[in-house]
């Protein structure tokens, strides 16, 4: 069983350089649109008995990605293929994971539902917006982690500088801790809440950040208000500094000029959202690739070795 790895239409680039790391070339298909917008897809090589590996985002356009995503692995299934792998570095829906009124749907769940329903196997994504998504899944799902791509870019950027990474809420506490630990710098948690109806939000930060550089670290960005508001209110608190260090650039609407405008220094998504124009043009804003990280990862899972190890646990290869 040899492997092969094919990508969709979302994030294109990212596949290539996923191809380029594990010197493999895509397998060629053909993703398109019927003239009613209908998804079709077409394998163009044997794929029978292989191991594939499916690259897609479920990003904006979400319902269109995620029905590319879909049908490729109707048509992987229907192809013969051994075993299919979904590969999605930014998994669409992942914020509806619970109920949050009465009749809402729990849309992380359904699209795990329809993933699995389609073909797939397995399930390779990154930084899940929660973790407990994994369990959605009734096929083996690894939830990768960008904090080494982002230690390693954090360390070439600010050396020995006295840094402190911030929490922008207290649901990501655990993220920052890790990076914050990894660093071996301090941790500070920025507290939102409104004082009453029709007042404005207070944002209270624990812990110690003046005069040091702040680094603010999210799974998601998406329309750059709660961001924006932390960089002022660090920069207010005496920081020297604030950046932002985020693995899905979502970024939209307004997002980008808000993110321009703002007192942060930069914001550095991971590329498991293909960027639009606006934000390659914005002068404090970058991407750093995942594509070594997301390749290991393949190349360990159609080894059957440890995926684990790829983020320093006590596991062996």
């Amino acid at each position: 069983m040899s492997t092969k790895i094919m990508s969709c239409n979302s994030n294109r680039p990212l596949a290539e350089a996923i191809s380029n790391y594990m010197n493999l070339p895509l397998t060629k298909a053909d993703v398109r649109r019927f003239s009613d917008m209908e998804v079709f897809v077409e394998i163009q090589e044997n794929v029978r008995g292989e191991d594939v590996f499916v690259i897609q985002s479920t990003s904006s356009p979400t319902n269109d990605n995620l029905m590319e995503l879909l049908v490729a692995l109707d048509a992987l299934k229907r192809g013969s293929a051994n075993r299919i792998t979904a590969v999605i570095p930014y998994y669409g829906y992942a914020r509806q994971d619970r109920k949050s009124g009465p009749r809402t749907p729990i849309s992380a769940k359904l699209v795990a539902n329809l993933i699995t329903a389609a073909g797939a196997h397995r399930v390779v994504t990154l930084d899940l917006h929660a973790g407990q998504i994994q369990g959605f899944f009734d096929i083996p799902t690894d939830n990768l982690f960008a904090a080494p791509v982002f230690q390693s870019d954090i360390k070439d950027k600010f050396g020995d500088e006295s840094l402190v990474i911030v929490s922008p809420d207290v649901g990501g506490v655990v993220r920052a801790r890790a990076l914050a630990r990894s660093l071996d710098a301090d941790l500070a948690i920025i507290d939102k809440r409104r004082e009453r109806a029709g007042v404005s939000e207070v944002m209270n930060i624990i812990g110690d950040v003046s005069d040091r550089h702040c680094i603010l670290v999210d799974d998601i960005v998406d329309s750059g208000g709660t961001l924006c508001n932390a960089a002022e209110a660090l920069m207010a608190a005496g920081g020297l500094s604030v950046s932002a260090y985020i693995s899905h650039g979502v970024l939209s609407g307004g997002a980008v000029a808000r993110v321009k405008n703002s007192p942060l220094k930069e914001l550095v998504t991971t590329d498991s959202i293909k960027p639009t124009n606006a934000m390659l043009e914005a002068d404090n804003m970058r991407q750093i690739s995942i594509a070594s990280l997301l390749g290991e990862a393949i190349l360990r899972i159609a080894e059957s070795r440890s995926v684990s190890s790829l983020f320093n646990y006590n596991s062996s290869d």
